[in-house]
């Protein structure tokens, strides 16, 4: 079974948008496949708006999240997995979920379920 976040991260940026609010991404720049700018995070985090408007391209996927966004005036390729975002949020009211980053992304355990009878 595939891991939720990235059907979490689609959900939530789309009902931002359809309130006419802002969705932000908090990313950990440090995990592996990042794309960011240099110089534009600290402390190996950076916050993206991801809206449609400050985007171009923009595809979210079971994978990872990337869009064509301006970085003082030059259009740049941001690649983010979405193992490695840590929140997405509505940046006016601080509206949406964060996500445990210290687990990695569950993938199908070969674990069968394992039931008891109580009496």
């Amino acid at each position: 079974m595939s891991g939720v976040i990235p059907y979490l991260i689609r959900a939530y940026c789309d009902w931002i948008e359809d309130n006419k609010l802002t969705p932000y991404l908090l990313v950990n720049t440090n995990s592996e496949g990042v794309n960011v700018p240099q110089g534009h995070y600290a402390n190996g985090k950076m916050v993206l708006n991801i809206s449609s408007s400050a985007t171009e391209d923009r595809t979210i996927s079971n994978e990872k999240i990337s869009f064509k966004a301006r970085f003082q005036g030059k259009s740049q390729k941001i690649i983010v997995p979405c193992s490695a975002v840590l929140s997405i949020y509505a940046q006016e009211n601080g509206e949406g979920m964060m996500f445990d980053a210290t687990k990695p992304a569950q993938e199908k355990e070969d674990k069968k379920p394992s039931l008891k009878i109580l009496d």
